[in-house]
Order: C-alpha cells, then structure tokens, then sequence
C-alpha cells in the first residue's frame, strides 16, 4: 500500500496570479498599448455587426488647454453608456469630436501671435488650424488613458472639409427657405474682442455699475404740468445719450408725489423705494394716474435738446426702479422691440470697440464705460440727477475674455425665430417646441428648461466679427450692391469647400469661387462678399447633420452639461428642425458641475483643481471611473482626496472578492468539469439565481444611465452577499473535499458563472480591472479574448430552477446565520470560544418565528457549514443558558465548546477523529475526501 498522502498538500488552497495590489497607475497605460495594438474598438464593431444600432452623438470639447475633471466625468460617462450599450447587445459606435472653429481658438491664437494684426486673414486661419490640431492630439491621449473607447484615429472635427462645407451648406438652405434675414438689432457685443455673441456666449459675473435715478421732465403742458418730472432708474448711464421713450406699464398707478427736490412722478408702489434711495424725506401724493394715461405724453431728455414720447410695455415691473423704464431701442432687447411697436430709431452710434461716434463733446470719443461718470456729470450739472449709488449684481461677460460685454444694435444676420416658411404651416419657434415634446429628458426638468428657453428666445443672431469660422456665404453685386440669391450659384462654394475648406472663402476671388459668368440682374459679374463668419454655436448645431448618416440620425442620446440647454442642446434642435423638421435626438442626458469637499466649483484661483492626469497618475483611471460610477450624476457631484481613499478601499474589496473567485476556479475547466444546474446544491443554486437578479437589475439601471444603482447593487454584492457570506461558506467545501467531488464542482460551477456574469456587469465601468480578470477566468471560458466583446451576461442562462419556497427558505437561513454569527462573537469575546470551528451551537425557534423550528429540523445538516462552526443541534426547547436573538425574535441561541478533538486537516472538531488508522488526525469528512482523493491518483 502507497504512503498516507501528505495532508496539506490534499488541500485545494486558491492558485492565481491575479494579484491584491491592483497597480493601476503602472499597469493601465501597459493594458492601452495593447487594445490599441490590438485595434479593439474595430474588433468590438466587428463582433456587434447587424446587431440593433445604437447612437450618443458627441457634443465636441473646445480642443484648448488640458482636460480639466468636468470634461473627464463627461466623457467617461458617455463611455459607460457607449459600453453598456454594446454589452447589451447593440452595435454601438462612439466618434469623439471637437469645435475647432471660434473665439476660444482664436483667443489663444492672438496670445501667441501678439495681435491678430500681424498676420494676413488666411496666414491666422492656419496657425488656428494648428493650434486646433495641437490640442485635439492632446485631448485624444487624456481621453484614451481614462479607457473610453472610440474612433480616435478618425474623429470628427468642425474644421475638418466636409464638415465646414456641411455648415455652410445649411446655412445656405436656411437661407433658402426664408429664415434668414439681415437685420439691426441689439446683441450681446463684446468690446474687448470687437463680436457679436450669443446668448450661450455669455456669463454673468459679480459687476459693480453706477446706479442713477433720473428725472425727466413733462414737456407737453398737459395734466399733472411740465413741473412735474418722471423718474426713471438705470445701471447703464451711457445709454441714456440713446433714450428714446419712457416705458409706462398700462395698469399700473402712478402718483405725482410732492417732495423736497420738486413734483416727481413714479408708480405708487415705488415711492418708499424713491425715498429709501433718493434720501427723500417727504413725498406726498398729490395725485394718481393709470399707465395707459402716458402712452404719447412727451417728456423733456435731461441733458439732449429732444422730447420723447410716453409708451406702453408689459415687460415693466415694480420689483426695481421707479416703475418707468428708460427705453433705448439700440441697446435692449425689450427696447428694441417696443422701439419697433411706436416706430422709434434705433439708435446706437458706437464703433467696434464701444466707442461716441456721436454725441455732445463731453463722451463723444469715449469709451461707454469711461463716459458713465461723464454721463452721471451731465445730469447733476442739469439738474436731473436724484441719486448716484454703486450698486453691485451680476453683469453679461465675454465668456472667453471675461470682460463685461454691451447690447448694441449692429447689422447682423439672424435666423427668424417666428417665421412660417413656405410648405409649413407653423412657426420656426413652434415646430422647434413639438419636437422638445418628443424628447425624453432625463432628467425630467430638462424639457421644462429648454422648452422655456426656446420659447423665450430672440431670433438667432448667426454671424460673427471674426477669422476663424465658416464664412456666410454671402455676395453682394459690387456695381449695384443686390445681393446674389442664386442659390445653385451660391452652392458651387461647397464644392470648394469640401476641396481646400473654408480657407479657399480667403484664398479665391468670387469670380473663381462662384460658376462662371454669374451675373446680377443689372447685368454685372463683379461681386463682393461678406465677411462675417457663422457663429460657432451653428458649426456644432450642424453635427449631427455632418457626423449622423443614415440609420444614425437621429442619434439616441445627447449627453452634456446643464450650460448645453442654451448651447448645443439648442443649437442642434434648431438646425435639424430648420433642415430635418425633426429634432437630432431621441434622448437627453445631463449632468451637474463638479465641485470640491466644500461644494465650491473648482478654479485655479481657489486652488481646488483636481484634473484627471492627476488622478491616473496617483489612483489609476478606474478609480477616477469608480467615482464617476458612484455619484448620482445628474445634480453637482463633489471630488476630493477624502472621496478617493473611500473609493480605493470600495475597489480594494471588490478586487479581493474576483481574486478569491480566481483563486478557487484556475484548474477549472468549465467544458469539462461544469455541472448541470440540478446537479447543483441548493445554496449554489440559490446563489445563481440571486445573480440573475442581480444581472436583470443592473441590466435595466444600465438602460436607464443610472450607474450609481449598478455599482452599489454589484459593490454591496461582492462584499456582503459574496465575501462576506457565500465565499466565506464555500472555504471549507473549496478546501477540503475532493477536487473532483460534485459537492466542490458545485461550488466551483456557481463560482465560475457568478464571476463570469459579474466580471461583464462591471466591465463598462472597471474597463482595465473587468479586463485583467477577464484574462485570468479558466480557458474556454470566454469566446472573446476582451471582456469588451462580450455581452452581459443572459440573466436567464443563470436561473437554476430552484422552487420559490427554497430560495425564501436559503433567505431565511441566512437571517438564522447572522444571528449566530453575533452570538459567537459575544462567545470569543467572552473567551469561550476562540474561532468558530472550536463550538457548538443550540438553536430553538419559538412559535413567535414562525415555521423557523420545522426549517431548522429540515435542514440541520447543512448548518455547520453555513454558520462555519462544527457541530449544530436544533433543540426542542429553549436550551438552558440560551439567549434570545436580537436580530430574529424567537430564536434563542447557546454557544459551547465542540464536542471531540481538533481534525489536523480540516479544523473541523469531531468526536470521530483517531477513528481512520492511515489518517489517525483526520475528521470523518477528510477520511471520505481522502479515500475519493488517493482513489483518483
């Protein structure tokens, strides 16, 4: 007879090279070169083909400046969804873009240069190009080592040819079909970069402006008498030289109130306001009016020799002011627009840079914002000025040069908000708000929000003062000025477009540009064209027109920040309304601002940044994705060290929990060593089909983009319900039972696909964890050498079939073990005990548990090893000594020391041991795994 085996080495202990310590920062950037060796994103696209598309449209980063921790949780979100999507069984692709065209370039280009002026218009358009370039080569790199997945090596850019020829051309289909017009009004003007802005270009900033209540005297004679001035309120002195009405709001009263600096008219509800800022210390009212009663009054400018009229507007309110607004159609929307009801000039003679080209000597020359104290001069020196205060609120800035911008009205081209076109029979503005209808919005408040700013918005101003953009496609006859309307004529542009970019608008004369022999209808062929560029806002609104083809369009997710909803969230809805009639998007996604500890947004100034590199460098990319997973995204989320030590030691648990599941299935073979699920004890197969619970869960929250569910659910999973529970039962049968037994190839079965299903539940989130232990799972396991061109996995393929009653009954045992486990720790405590396997435990359910003391008798043979303890004995009645559960009333508990001696192999105790006389150490549990083991040898 051979020799007693060795016993430890008959013990299945864990084998696996997957290691504890993650070593993120060094091993990702290793895992990258080898996707990329590897082409994987194209390998993901081959495997998903002819499967059901599925489309996020990039919304494209400003390629300026390193990616900062909002841009890293906005693509590594959009990430998640791109993968979730593609597990789920989709074909998924994700192109990255950027908006290389505008402002933010050109700022950064000046800096370089020293001044725009320097170069020649074509010569700063390709340093432009370059600089653009530069930074989208950067940001490829930044946004690759956070492991999102995509077409980097073709990504869509605004200034690529096809793309500006995209722009262009839909301008001029707008054009076309009768929404665009040139037109004077009012628009945000940055001074300081000498443009026109939209509404999505401009940021309010703490400002301090003078504040001076005005009196304006009646000047027709007529009831209350030319004695008797009208008080108005401003924060912008130098528009008043422009005034050209006093708005009155129809129903509301207005009083002549007699005061120490003379007979002022003002609304009645004003008058405490007049006193409190005036330091008017009487004012009795003499005599009361309806606003309706001033409409065509005439009232005396205070330092102008000019008369304006009275008139009437709804947008006058009694929270501010005198309740009597100071118009200046030049320089407010609302001006404008009562400006064009009563027929007033809009007035605004200033050039480029905000200065007089008009005006008394006194501001003519000057700068708006040096003649307020001219201006506020003038009106105490004619006696019009009641009080001058600084007054501080947030003021309209550049949002590139942070400089505080103006409304003036300058020609612009817009886009008409509330025009019918020919062949639609609703308004631009109209058809724009049914399609929001049909948009899901998550979350929920996004419709309300874009709804109302699309219905409250002005026309869209779409040209800029500017270089670096698509030019409007725009001639004009340069004998009798007529612009061209040729629109086939005009489309021959594109062509150059798509040849040499937009470049060729600076490098060609109209003659080359346009077809030969184009000619006016005064019989010219000579033409000039225009030299305003198309606002940014309409290059990226184009996107989907220029990246979306076929099937694509409309793409089912845009996902962006809350700042979108008046940038490209609504420049997209309009330009595909206006071209397509139908919103881009079948969803929208936001997500909130990033923040620090304290809920202050991160600026270099409060030196609270934290960038991504930052983050790859110290914790690894997927810790950085942890957190993104883990914050319930769509309000502000909040970043600092304290978070990502927590984060660390949720990942440290999570890896820890895959290592033991490596560890206990490396020699499995799952083709060959797999059971059927009957041939499967309960509790494994009550384990597997929690994890298709689990699975459909994830399933559904993934489908939803709520990742915060999914990584909790599958966080609370690894370390309570596996580590902590499972796991900690299946040792002893991993361990120590044969390892061929059925009893181990259960474990090991459920082990394997638990690991398997949950590996591919984590994938969109751990991209290089899910990964490395995709690698480590047993070969045949998996059909794709990336865990990334797996699915998810069939949360049916995990249901074992176990009855109803036996799971509630596996749900209730498991209740019965956390009680026991909080006895024997009051057991070792007391030092009656010092591990688990040294007791014994008495359990007796009263009838208050009900059914709990049948269950128990029922299944008594399995309780050892569930409690991990050595021997269990379910008694008729409470046991002497015994303690009643906290956790489960009606159950009473005793802990005592296990009957028998110490088995050498197992720990288990047993009054058998000695009785095997090759194995004289051994329990009868090791003496029958034993006999299987040297049999198989």
């Amino acid at each position: 007879m051979a020799e007693p085996l060795e016993l430890k080495k008959t013990l299945n202990l864990p084998k696996t090279d997957f290691p504890m310590k993650a070593s993120l920062p060094q091993n990702e950037p290793k895992q990258l070169a080898a996707w990329e060796e590897a082409h994987l994103y194209e390998k993901i696209l081959q495997t998903r083909k002819g499967k059901p598309l599925f489309v996020l449209h990039d919304g494209p980063p400003y390629p300026t400046g390193t990616i900062h921790l909002g841009t890293g949780l906005n693509k590594i979100l959009k990430d998640m969804i791109v993968k979730s999507e593609s597990m789920a069984g989709h074909y998924a692709p994700y192109v990255p873009g950027w908006d290389c065209h505008g402002l933010p370039i050109e700022t950064q280009v000046e800096k370089e240069l020293g001044g725009k002026a320097t170069v020649s218009a074509p010569e700063f358009r390709k340093l432009c190009r370059e600089f653009a370039n530069r930074y989208v080569e950067q940001h490829k790199r930044d946004f690759k080592r956070l492991g999102v997945f995509g077409r980097w090596n073709d990504p869509y850019l605004t200034m690529n040819f096809d793309y500006e020829a995209t722009i262009a051309g839909a301008f001029l289909e707008f054009m076309e079909k009768g929404y665009v017009y040139r037109g004077r009004k009012p628009v945000y003007w940055c001074l300081h970069d000498r443009t026109a802005l939209a509404e999505a270009e401009v940021e309010y900033e703490d400002h301090t402006s003078p504040s001076v209540w005005v009196k304006f005297a009646i000047a027709d004679g007529k009831n209350p008498g030319n004695e008797v001035s009208a008080v108005i309120w401003t924060t912008t002195p130098w528009t008043l030289p422009h005034n050209r009405a006093l708005a009155f709001h129809p129903d509301y009263d207005y009083a002549v109130v007699d005061t120490e600096k003379g007979p002022l008219l003002l609304a009645v509800d004003r008058i405490a306001a007049l006193q409190s800022e005036c330091n008017i210390k009487e004012a009795r009212v003499r005599e009361t009016f309806k606003g309706s009663e001033f409409e065509g009054r005439k009232f005396q400018h205070p330092f102008l020799s000019l008369q304006v009229p009275g008139i009437l507007a709804d947008y006058v309110t009694l929270d501010q002011g005198s309740g009597i607004v100071h118009t200046a159609p030049g320089h407010g929307a609302d001006d404008f627009y009562s400006g064009q009801k009563y027929g007033l000039e809009t007035y605004a003679p200033l050039d480029d840079r905000g200065v007089y080209l008009e005006g008394l000597p006194e501001y003519k020359g000057k700068n708006v914002f040096e003649a307020n104290p001219i201006i506020v001069k003038l009106l105490r020196d004619h006696g019009a000025l009641l009080a001058h205060h600084e007054y501080k609120h947030t003021y309209p800035h550049c949002w590139r040069c942070h400089n505080p911008v103006i409304f003036r009205a300058t020609e612009q081209w817009f886009i008409k908000m509330d025009a019918i076109v020919p062949g639609r029979d609703k308004t631009f503005r109209q058809e724009a708000l049914d399609e929001v209808e049909g948009v899901k919005w998550i979350p929920a408040w996004g419709e309300e929000r874009i709804y109302e700013m699309v219905e409250k918005r002005p026309d869209w101003c779409v040209s800029r003062q500017r270089f670096w953009g698509v030019p409007i496609i725009v001639f004009y006859c340069d004998t009798c000025g007529k612009r061209l309307e040729d629109f086939a004529a005009l489309r021959n542009v594109l062509d150059w477009f798509r040849k040499e970019g937009a470049d060729a608008w600076y490098q060609h004369t109209p003659e080359e540009l346009l077809p030969a022999g184009t000619q006016c209808s005064c019989g010219s062929t000579k033409w000039r064209q225009e030299h305003d560029i198309l606002d940014v806002w309409f290059d990226s609104g184009s996107s989907n027109l220029a990246v979306l083809h076929g099937p694509e369009w409309p793409a089912d997710i845009y996902l962006e920040g809350p700042d979108q909803y008046r940038g490209w969230f609504q420049s997209s809805l309009l330009v595909a309304t206006g071209i397509k009639n139908a919103a881009p998007f079948r969803g929208v996604v936001t997500h909130g601002w990033t923040l620090d500890e304290q809920g202050r947004p991160m600026s270099k100034s409060l030196g609270n940044v934290v960038e991504p590199a930052e983050i790859c460098e110290k914790w690894g990319a997927d810790l950085l994705r942890l957190w993104v997973a883990s914050q319930e995204y769509q309000a502000d989320v909040k970043m600092s060290e304290r978070v990502m030590t927590q984060l660390s030691e949720a990942y440290r648990k999570i890896r820890n929990t895959f290592r033991f599941a490596l560890g206990n299935v490396a020699s499995f073979d799952p083709s060959r060593d797999a059971l059927p699920h009957e041939q499967m004890e309960e509790i494994d197969r009550w384990m597997l089909e929690r994890t298709a619970e689990l699975s459909r869960k994830c399933r559904d929250w993934y489908a939803g983009y709520e990742f915060h569910r999914v990584y909790h659910a599958i966080h609370d999973y690894c370390v309570v319900d596996l580590s902590s529970f499972y796991f900690d039962v299946l040792k002893d049968r991993l361990y120590t039972k044969a390892p061929r037994s059925t009893s181990r190839r259960s474990a090991q079965t459920a082990v394997w696909k638990i690991t398997s299903a949950l590996v591919r539940l984590l994938a969109p989130i751990l991209v290089f964890t899910a990964e490395e232990i995709w690698k480590m799972l047993p070969v045949g396991t998996q059909a794709f050498s990336s865990v990334h061109q797996a699915e998810f996995a069939d949360a049916d393929s995990l249901v074992s079939g176990i009855s109803k009653e036996a799971a509630e009954q596996w749900a209730r045992l498991a209740q019965v073990r956390s009680a026991v486990l909080v006895a024997l720790e009051q057991a070792r405590a007391a030092k009656a005990i010092g591990g688990g396997l040294e007791a014994k435990v008495k359990l007796y359910a009263r009838s208050e548990a009900a059914g709990l003391q049948k269950l128990l008798l029922e299944r008594r043979g399995v309780l050892p090893a569930l409690f991990i303890v050595s021997q269990v004995e379910v008694e008729p009645s409470t046991p002497d000594g015994a303690a009643q559960s906290d956790l489960l009333p009606g159950l009473a508990i005793k802990i005592e020391r296990a009957d028998g001696t110490k088995c050498e192999r197992c720990w288990n105790y047993s009054t058998h041991v000695g009785e095997n006389l090759r194995y004289p150490t051994v329990c009868e549990r090791c003496t029958a795994a034993l006999a299987e083991i040297e049999s198989a040898v």
